[in-house]
């Protein structure tokens, strides 16, 4: 066994890491999300004193609703990138097929994939612990609304990433949905994160959506204003995303990028 080949392995996986800031997620970023995520959870338990506030429906229609964003963004991401690891990118764009209607065929594939998600989802936290999100009721649906335009706003964000930046920005598509996990309140008010992240927390539309419904299930109605700004934030995340992908996709095609994928 030689140290020398073991020292040339080593330093070699090193300048790799170095020279893609994507792979600085798994020293950087996760371990922080992870601090910030149970972290401001547990600060939230200790500040409640009544037991139902941070009990299990808290937990539980805050992991539900959050896998309405998840597998929106993942299925519509990952679809995108069975092309790009099978080779198949150049093939499609040499057919009649237009970006609308690529784009249309991969939202229409990540909300099947959705509800079948939920539905699993449903029938566990049924099973097991005897909560449903039909106790949150028809405000179910406008929530579920957002978060499936915020889902679509991440994953063209990342596809515009990953056309300019290749195969190693894949790892935004897990990371993005981590710092929204840690960063919008799901599990608990806001007020709990550190101080330093709630401002970037109050920009994020899933704040609100999250914050209407833990209303309705401490027994109020739906809170309009909280569900318009998340509305609106998601609009305009869309919007931000659609520019930023098109931009991305010019300069794919301007600078032979398909190479990379075929």
């Amino acid at each position: 066994m030689s140290w020398l080949r073991i020292k040339t392995v080593v330093r070699r996986l090193f300048l790799v890491l170095w020279r893609n800031p994507a792979r600085w997620f798994d020293i950087a970023v996760w371990p922080l999300f992870d601090v910030i995520l149970f972290g401001s959870l547990g600060a939230f338990a200790a500040q409640e004193t009544e037991a139902s506030r941070v009990g299990t429906p808290y937990l539980l229609a805050g992991i539900m609703l959050f896998h309405v964003l998840f597998q929106s963004q993942v299925g519509i991401a990952t679809g995108f990138m069975e092309e790009t690891w099978s080779r198949n990118l150049l093939n499609l764009m040499t057919t009649p097929l237009t970006e609308l209607e690529y784009a249309a065929g991969l939202a229409l594939y990540s909300f099947m994939k959705s509800v079948l998600a939920m539905a699993s989802l449903s029938v566990v936290a049924v099973t097991l612990y005897g909560f449903g999100l039909g106790e949150i009721g028809w405000t179910l649906v406008p929530v579920v609304a957002v978060l499936l335009l915020v889902g679509f706003a991440v994953a063209l964000f990342n596809i515009a990433l990953m056309l300019r930046f290749g195969q190693a920005a894949e790892i935004f598509t897990w990371g993005l949905n981590f710092l929204l996990l840690a960063l919008s309140g799901v599990f608990n008010e806001v007020e709990a994160l550190p101080a330093a992240f709630e401002p970037i927390a109050r920009v994020l539309p899933t704040t609100y959506v999250f914050d209407a419904a833990r209303e309705v299930l401490d027994g109020g109605g739906l809170n309009g204003g909280l569900l318009w700004r998340g509305a609106v934030g998601s609009v305009v995340a869309v919007a931000a995303a659609f520019w930023f992908v098109v931009h991305m996709l010019a300069t794919f095609r301007r600078r032979g990028f398909v190479t990379r994928f075929s």
